[in-house]
């Protein structure tokens, strides 16, 4: 059968999971009457709560005769490091391009990776029945985007199509008949090469690993595609790391390929296909599964590398324990290396005393994703405010990362985007467009200045902001940044935080809990109204006399607290400060519980 591997890659929110739902529908994927979910490649709890893709997924479709691997990629830098390695492992790109909005910063990243690899892409300027479409203005934008990264002639004569993947249509002309996804399937088998793989078939089996997954029943399984060779189940081979060095020689014991959404047992895979092998104990990500007479590995994809870290550290509140059970610094650990193994993206350092690990990684999406799945998995962690990582320059000079942000907003609000993305946060517009009450800003911008504005952003905005950032480059420091201005409002006491004490306490500031939230000495209960941070009683009741009962005065109304989502928590709190994250709460806390060695620890800094 013949055979075209394919990736799909666009920007966050342009498409692509959908667009997969309707390929695996018209290509008779599914049963007529068999009951999908909608996005049915987001199949992570995260993924379809977020309305995002984390993890990269393949499947597989039938068109005349012709097997097409599918592989739909994130579309958020932060999970780059899966859109790396899955380029490897495919022939073409369907570029997808929001028909309103054109290329944005993640359409720019994962773009450069395809061309650096030789890759020709098909564009799809997708959605092209919204109202503000303009497919014109996105296919020039595109070819301008190719051009600017050294794109070479045969990748600027790119084929495009206009689709509404909701709709479930691609046609060649905007104003083609609207049916169905056929012309798309066409141009796939027609433009996209067969695996070069398939002339080297019996030569000695070779594939690099992708993907890494685990099977409660055969253990680890990894993915890739078999560059040379056959595979067959019961065969002895063995994994080469990427300087060449044996980590093991094992038997395979399952070979899977992909068809539709599952994956089937096959008893030989081919070269150019993608497929899942289980038997290994230690291989992983990035090395090479090959046969024994093997001794030189496949060359693995570079990996851009970490831009800011965060310390995981084990719970050590007067709360600890009462939600999590895994609580013991020594399973965080395992929990984070596994975490490592799986996701080439992050790297994990041990800090002195061991209780507390060093964990960076590309962005705050990506840390709050892992410590999402980790709280969901029962661990109670204290979390850091994230630090970016600075480079040393050739001669001496201190570099730190800068990225690119584009955002759209209404003209009325760019003011005060402007100024705090250029003046506090010490970044600099390179461009700004207006077009019908929108004003689109690209600015370079350091990573520390990012950090805990996205939230700011939003009230600046109204809500009605779209800000999306990408890697850009290192450059020399800028210089401090400063920090939150505003101090907080910090328990002194062990206990439930009383209704009467909480109304009393609402003109200091905006408050982080509610009435009976328990709370203990040294935890974050409100940001004050000053920029200074103030001790306060939260369980100081209404002293009552036998003129005053309890119920004489009208029962108190309290303002609803702010409730601070996990990334939200992360960015707003200062070095001397920590997040308690457990399966059931996230809490603000200071890293010293005690006022007197808080006091001592401010002195000594």
């Amino acid at each position: 059968m013949d055979l075209r591997n394919i990736a799909i890659i666009a920007h966050v929110d342009h498409g692509k999971t959908t667009l997969v739902d309707e390929l695996l529908k018209q290509s008779g994927a599914f049963r007529e009457n068999q009951a999908v979910a909608e996005r049915a490649m987001d199949s992570n709890d995260l993924e379809r709560e977020r309305g995002i893709t984390i993890l990269a997924k393949a499947t597989s479709v039938e068109w005349k005769g012709t097997r097409i691997n599918i592989v739909d990629t994130p579309g958020h830098a932060d999970f780059g490091g899966e859109v790396e390695r899955i380029l490897s492992m495919v022939d073409g790109v369907v570029l997808l391009v929001d028909a309103a909005e054109g290329p944005m910063p993640q359409t720019k990243f994962v773009t450069s990776k395809a061309l650096a690899l030789g890759l020709r892409p098909i564009v799809v300027l997708n959605k092209v029945d919204k109202p503000d479409a303009e497919p014109d203005r996105a296919l020039n934008e595109v070819f301008d985007l190719f051009a600017s990264l050294d794109a070479d002639d045969d990748q600027l004569d790119f084929p495009h199509l206009y689709a509404s993947g909701r709709s479930g249509w691609c046609d060649a002309e905007l104003d083609g008949p609207r049916k169905d996804l056929h012309a798309l399937f066409n141009l796939v088998v027609n433009h996209v090469p067969a695996p070069k793989q398939i002339k080297h078939q019996d030569e000695d089996f070779r594939m690099l690993a992708t993907t890494l997954g685990a099977d409660p029943f055969v253990g680890r399984i990894l993915t890739g595609r078999i560059e040379t060779g056959r595979v067959k189940v019961g065969q002895t081979v063995q994994a080469l790391s990427r300087i060449g060095q044996k980590i093991e020689q094992f038997r395979v014991t399952r070979v899977q390929a992909f068809r539709g959404l599952g994956q089937s047992d096959i008893d030989e895979g081919e070269a150019g296909d993608i497929v899942s092998i289980a038997g290994m104990q230690k291989a992983t990500v990035a090395d090479t599964i090959c046969a024994l007479a093997v001794s030189e590995p496949l060359d693995a994809q570079p990996i851009d590398p970490p831009t800011i870290t965060v310390t995981f550290g084990i719970n050590d509140s007067p709360l600890a324990g009462r939600d999590g059970k895994k609580v013991q610094s020594r399973v965080i650990r395992d929990r984070l290396m596994k975490e490592a193994e799986s996701n080439v993206a992050i790297k994990i350092a041990d800090t002195p005393g061991g209780e507390a690990f060093e964990v960076s990684g590309r962005g705050e999406l990506q840390m709050g994703v892992l410590i999402e799945n980790m709280r969901r998995e029962g661990f109670e962690l204290s979390i850091s405010r994230p630090q970016v990582i600075m480079r040393e320059g050739e001669n001496g000079q201190k570099l730190e990362p800068i990225e690119e942000v584009i955002v759209d907003v209404d003209d009325e609000y760019s003011g005060a985007v402007i100024e705090k993305l250029t003046g506090t946060r010490k970044g600099d517009l390179v461009e700004m467009r207006q077009n019908a009450g929108k004003t689109r800003l690209v600015a370079h911008v350091p990573s520390r200045g990012l950090i805990g504005y996205h939230g700011e952003f939003l009230t600046d905005t109204r809500g009605t902001g779209v800000l999306n950032r990408v890697f850009h480059a290192w450059a020399p420091y800028k210089g401090p940044i400063p920090g939150r201005r505003q101090g907080v409002l910090i328990s002194m006491e062990d206990g439930e935080a009383v209704a009467y004490a909480l109304w009393n306490l609402e003109e200091r500031g905006k408050l982080f809990i509610g009435a009976q939230a328990k709370v203990y000495q040294g935890m974050i209960i409100g940001e004050h109204s000053r920029d200074n941070d103030l001790e306060v009683n939260p369980l100081k009741g209404k002293k009552l006399t036998n003129v005053r009962a309890s119920g004489t005065d009208e029962a108190v109304k309290l303002t609803t607290p702010v409730t601070l989502s996990l990334e939200e928590a992360i960015a707003y709190i200062n070095d001397d400060e920590l997040v308690e994250v457990t399966p059931n709460a996230i809490r603000l806390r200071k890293r010293h519980l005690d006022p007197h060695e808080r006091k001592r620890a401010a002195r000594s800094n």
